[in-house]
């Protein structure tokens, strides 16, 4: 089927719900008008519908190939990747003094949403190369600076991110990749990386690894990683690329799905290259400081394979949509003809509620996108740690919720084809097989729900939660005081679910004190999702606020979303603050056969 960007709801979203306004009042964006902005949103949906969505079948029948070393991208790729660059749409949100446009967080997380539900296997790339740029941005020095982005952000080279290790996992206390360092202040670097997103490929010149390592006099765990770029080539003064460096492709993965994503294990150090033994590396920051850094990357790689979860949703959703309007079968009243099983009052529970998550998640991280940029550009220095603590705390909420809840909404999307969803030629099944990565890398669903507890949670002492409850509140009220009835619907079970999220930051705060982390823990993840289904269904709520009165079509079937969402979805909120409750009953029982 055809792909079409969900432009109408990315409007309503900056325009109607004032996200676009209040970035357009920070300093540096005052000619990110509106005018401007629509502009990138309709030519950044007219490429990725014409240049990027067809490559998606084909990525996945043909998968990327390894061949000695060398990894080939499937068909249009490379044609693919440097019309995205030369476009500009790499560039979008970074600096402009490396050659960056310097457009808002908050319009990057649309494009790169059309962008991931045209093709994840495509964008997969740039996703990394965005990440890597951000973090040699803001740890690296002046002259990595100068050297390393400027090519990234014209295409000529892209970026990865090196963590995990065969033993390690997403334990980084136990890499034991090796860092060296030698007379003329470079390091020499050996070990073995896996899971590397485009770790090898055929799309550009260079490759800028970002390494994890240790130096051999490093304190055990994670205090003694320290961060390194690693380039495939070396990169000579004058900019040109020099000496192939110690680093080799030892084999790609067989995946689920991501097909024509090379998922590579990288050796360093196997004397592979034209440098010697031992791949040459280049300190960013510190020594023993590389985790810090490297978190720079992982956030924002967090919060964009949140905006995969939902990119693949609305992917599915339409989809799904299209046969539904298409696809004849009995009437589920009896009387004698088929119709289109969009009729069937089933299948429109199916739609409502991809609809709804999709649409919910989507608001939510457009939220926290505005809240990056705030937190970056606002004036009050500190109101800007104020905005932080605010969007950190609702990052791993983007990712945990809109990863978990598209693996449902694109496993009804096959559900609404019936048997032919489970047919390969429909493609149905390739956006189910696709997105059920995202909720394991960059940090699985548990991962983010203690981290959420640990670190957004128990350290504020529940603050930044209490802040939203209060704020919800006041949304509640504003749907009493309308004096509609369907607002009013909305309001009862939007307050239900505020109180179990009061309740359950209670309860975490409890549980981590009288029974400790364990016990807290054991709870992490139904919290995480009891708070992304609150946050989603407060901005939705809030949305039906804004459509009252107002008769066009896509105001009514936005507020019709929200309304299910209230009647089907937020009730879910009551059964996961009784299990997060139940939780401290079971945290001792461990598991046995």
């Amino acid at each position: 089927m055809t792909f079409k960007a969900a432009l109408e709801d990315f409007k309503f979203n900056l325009m109607d719900m004032g996200l676009l306004k209040s970035v357009q009042a920070l300093p540096g964006f005052e000619e990110v008008t509106d005018d401007v902005v629509l502009a990138v949103l309709e030519e950044n949906a007219r490429f990725v519908e014409e240049q990027i969505a067809p490559l998606n079948a084909v990525g996945d029948r043909e998968h990327a190939q390894w061949s000695n070393g060398q990894v080939k991208t499937v068909t249009g790729f490379k044609e693919a990747f440097k019309a995205y660059t030369q476009a500009g749409w790499q560039a979008l949100q970074h600096d402009v003094n490396y050659g960056g446009q310097g457009f808002p967080k908050t319009i990057a997380a649309i494009t790169s949403e059309s962008l991931h539900s045209a093709n994840l296997s495509f964008a997969l790339c740039p996703l990394l190369t965005d990440g890597c740029v951000e973090a040699i941005y803001q740890a690296g020095s002046e002259e990595q600076k100068q050297k390393y982005i400027p090519p990234m952000l014209e295409g000529r080279w892209t970026g990865t991110m090196n963590l995990t290790e065969p033993q390690a996992g997403s334990d980084l206390a136990l890499l034991n990749t090796k860092a060296v360092k030698q007379a003329d202040g470079t390091y020499r670097i050996s070990g073995q990386k896996i899971f590397i997103t485009y770790g090898e490929h055929d799309m550009a010149e260079n490759i800028v690894h970002l390494v994890l390592a240790r130096t051999p006099d490093a304190p055990p765990g994670v205090k003694g990683i320290s961060l390194f770029i690693v380039p495939k080539f070396l990169v000579n003064e004058d900019g040109s690329l020099g000496k192939r460096n110690d680093v080799w492709c030892a084999s790609i993965e067989e995946k689920m799905g991501i097909h024509a994503s090379p998922t590579t294990v990288l050796i360093y150090g196997d004397n592979k290259g034209e440098v010697g033994e031992g791949a040459i590396g280049y300190l960013v920051g510190e020594e023993n400081a590389g985790l810090a850094h490297m978190f720079v990357m992982m956030n924002e790689a967090r919060f964009n394979v949140g905006v995969q979860g939902f990119a693949l949703s609305e992917r599915s959703y339409q989809q799904a949509l299209a046969y539904a309007q298409e696809r004849v079968q009995g009437n589920v009243e009896g009387s004698k003809g088929a119709v289109p099983i969009i009729q069937h009052p089933d299948v429109q529970r199916m739609l409502h509620t991809m609809r709804a998550l999709t649409q919910g998640a989507r608001a939510t991280a457009l939220y926290t996108a505005m809240h990056q940029d705030l937190a970056h550009h606002h004036p009050d220095i500190e109101q800007r740690k104020q905005i932080k603590a605010i969007q950190e705390y609702l990052v791993p909420i983007v990712k945990a919720f809109s990863t978990e809840m598209a693996i449902e909404a694109t496993s009804l999307g096959v559900q609404v084809h019936g048997g032919m969803g489970f047919i390969e030629e429909t493609g149905a099944a390739q956006h189910f097989r696709d997105v059920r990565i995202t909720a394991i890398y960059e940090g699985t669903t548990a991962i983010q729900a203690n981290d959420f507890i640990g670190r957004k949670t128990l350290r504020d002492g529940g603050a930044v939660g209490k802040y939203f409850v209060a704020e919800m509140q006041k949304t509640v009220a504003e749907l009493q005081a309308s004096g509609n009835e369907k607002l009013g619907f909305i309001a009862q079970q939007l307050e239900q679910a505020v109180k179990a999220y009061h309740v359950s930051i209670d309860e975490v705060l409890m549980m981590a004190k009288e029974g400790g982390m364990k016990a807290a823990f054991s709870g992490s993840v139904p919290f995480l999702m009891l708070a992304g289904y609150v946050h989603a269904g407060w901005h939705l709520a809030r949305a039906a606020l804004v459509c009252e009165g107002k008769s066009a079509p896509f105001y009514q079937t936005k507020q019709a979303t929200a309304i299910f969402y209230a009647a089907h979805l937020l009730p879910r909120v009551t059964a996961l603050a009784a299990t997060l409750k139940s939780s401290r009953i079971v945290a001792d029982l461990g598991f046995t056969e």
